[in-house]
């Protein structure tokens, strides 16, 4: 039961609390060489899409075993340009993009826009009742898994037997959360291998496009940074949506995902 209400956060993500082997300090880099083959590597982008589906190496990925609906990805045009068109109703999904273990160069940004249209007034990402997001952006980390404590290793690798899936071993998600304030930093309510921060609040911008811009490095720091002194390689980011816990409906838009220095 314990690993099943874990698959609720993402991807499957084990639920678990252990010892971490790491201790904290400053985050270390990617060497400048690293520039160049980042640089080979963006995820494809939504604006590019000659259809509805999303375009080549985003696969929409669910609940192993689970009869919830999914949440609905598609490409529509938007303002006089393809985007990604996310709806949630009652369901939980993710839209993923794998990566070859991308060793990020320093001060690497992830950058996109977003437009929330209809929010989920009932979400409370602080306890599992309420743990659901109308749009949520993330990055995943390969961090070491023998950093982890026992207990979390074994719930990850049982995660990974169960999904499929090669579950990231540290998960930052940026979040529009309906009523916590822009910049608070939260564990998921079922994992704390997913930390959350919040980037929009409340319905003050429904509607309006919200461009973000993100240190990737910095905000692992922030949130992970008592487990790692270094940065671990970026193995994909994701978008997603969830009202499975809160039977809710959501909608909202999201423009091309890029990295850059």
């Amino acid at each position: 039961m314990l690993l099943i209400a874990a698959c609720a956060g993402l991807l499957c993500a084990p639920a678990a609390f252990g010892q971490h082997a790491e201790p904290p300090g400053a985050l270390t880099h990617a060497a400048p060489a690293a520039q160049a083959a980042q640089a080979a590597v963006s995820p494809s982008m939504f604006s590019a899409a000659t259809g509805a589906q999303p375009p080549a190496l985003w696969r929409v990925v669910g609940l192993p075993r689970s009869s919830k609906p999914l949440t609905h990805f598609d490409i529509t045009l938007l303002d006089g340009q393809n985007v990604l068109r996310v709806e949630a109703d009652r369901s939980y999904a993710n839209l993923v993009h794998d990566l070859p273990n991308v060793a990020l160069a320093p001060g690497t940004q992830l950058r996109w826009r977003w437009r929330l249209q209809q929010p989920l007034r009932q979400a409370d990402l602080r306890q599992r009742a309420g743990d659901d997001s109308p749009l949520k952006v993330c990055a995943m980390f390969d961090l070491p898994i023998e950093q982890l404590g026992l207990l979390e290793r074994s719930l990850l690798r049982a995660g990974r037997s169960a999904s499929g899936e090669n579950l990231p071993t540290a998960t930052l998600c940026y979040v529009w959360d309906a009523t916590l304030a822009p910049g608070t930093l939260l564990k998921n309510a079922f994992t704390q291998r997913i930390r959350m921060i919040v980037l929009d609040s409340g319905e003050q911008h429904l509607g309006q496009w919200r461009a973000h811009a993100q240190d990737l490095a910095a905000d692992f720091h922030r949130a992970f940074g008592e487990e790692s002194a270094a940065l671990p390689p970026l193995s994909g980011l994701l978008v997603g949506a969830d009202a499975d816990n809160t039977a809710g409906h959501s909608l909202g838009y999201v423009g091309d995902l890029t990295l850059s220095p």
